[in-house]
């Protein structure tokens, strides 16, 4: 009954998205919504009741709470806990669900198929769905005239990743990622990635690449333009103190960084997101 699945016809369609960090601790609101409701959280906890099935959503966990089913809180969400959400909508699918395939693509076959997203996933932190589900609130301040179409793109690559995510062990490049992830705030170190890893920074680059599509450099970039996005959107902090945060000295070099990723300066950015998305 509380099952969602999401198929290739069709894409979500986002209507509001924001990140929050709980100044105080609070009780999750008792509601029923007419769109899904996509929680994850980057530190501290959330507590949640959906049709009588209590879930605790810890640092590193995603839950998906489904439209038209009663949500509440009864246990309280500690103060500064830090999550994002996004709520979208998601045509109902009838397509035949995914099933692994090798077999060569051609002809005129119909390649329609569905899969079923996971209701609660843990252990996300530096994954690539964390990384997209990041992006896709950070970007959701662009100036871009395309931005509600790109975003609805956006959330349905991360909803592609979470719904394929834990299918096998983690790989290199996704250890790397995820190593990458908790070392945001420090400058970007070949030597470091090569006494974590025991390879050679060649190696660990060539895997990395192939597999993500992006060098660690610009992997290392884009997660530190997302978290800044965040500090931007939810502290008071100076710029200049955010770019320290981020290890960049530089001000006006991270401003054209910001500038080119979100098509926004960080003060333009801030203003934006001060309003109501």
């Amino acid at each position: 009954m509380n099952e969602l699945y999401f198929d290739n016809k069709t894409l979500p369609v986002v209507c509001a998205l924001d990140s929050r960090i709980a100044a105080e601790p609070f009780f999750h609101a008792d509601r029923i919504l007419e769109y899904n409701d996509l929680i994850y959280v980057f530190e501290g906890a959330i507590y949640v009741t959906e049709e009588n099935i209590d879930y605790t959503v810890p640092e590193g966990s995603m839950l998906i709470l489904k439209h038209g089913l009663r949500h509440f809180g009864k246990a309280e969400i500690p103060k500064g806990t830090r999550w994002l959400f996004v709520h979208f909508f998601l045509e109902d699918s009838h397509a035949p669900d995914l099933t692994d395939d090798a077999s060569e693509i051609g002809g005129f076959e119909r390649l329609e198929r569905r899969v079923r997203l996971p209701k609660q996933l843990f252990g996300l932190t530096g994954s690539e769905p964390e990384r997209r589900l990041s992006e896709l609130v950070a970007y959701s301040g662009s100036q871009r005239g395309d931005k509600r179409f790109r975003l609805n793109l956006m959330l349905a690559e991360a909803l592609s990743e979470a719904a394929l995510y834990g299918r096998a062990e983690p790989s290199l490049a996704d250890r790397v990622a995820s190593y990458i992830q908790r070392n945001i705030r420090v400058p970007f170190s070949a030597a470091a990635l090569e006494r974590e890893f025991f390879l050679s920074y060649k190696r660990l680059a060539a895997v990395f690449k192939a597999e993500k599509g992006r060098s660690m450099q610009q992997y290392h970039s884009e997660l530190r333009l997302s978290e800044a996005a965040m500090l931007l959107r939810t502290t008071a902090l100076p710029i200049g103190e955010i770019a320290a945060e981020m290890g960049i000295s530089d001000p006006l070099y991270f401003s054209r960084c910001f500038s080119a990723r979100f098509g926004a300066s960080p003060r333009e950015y801030r203003r934006k997101m001060s309003v109501s998305y």
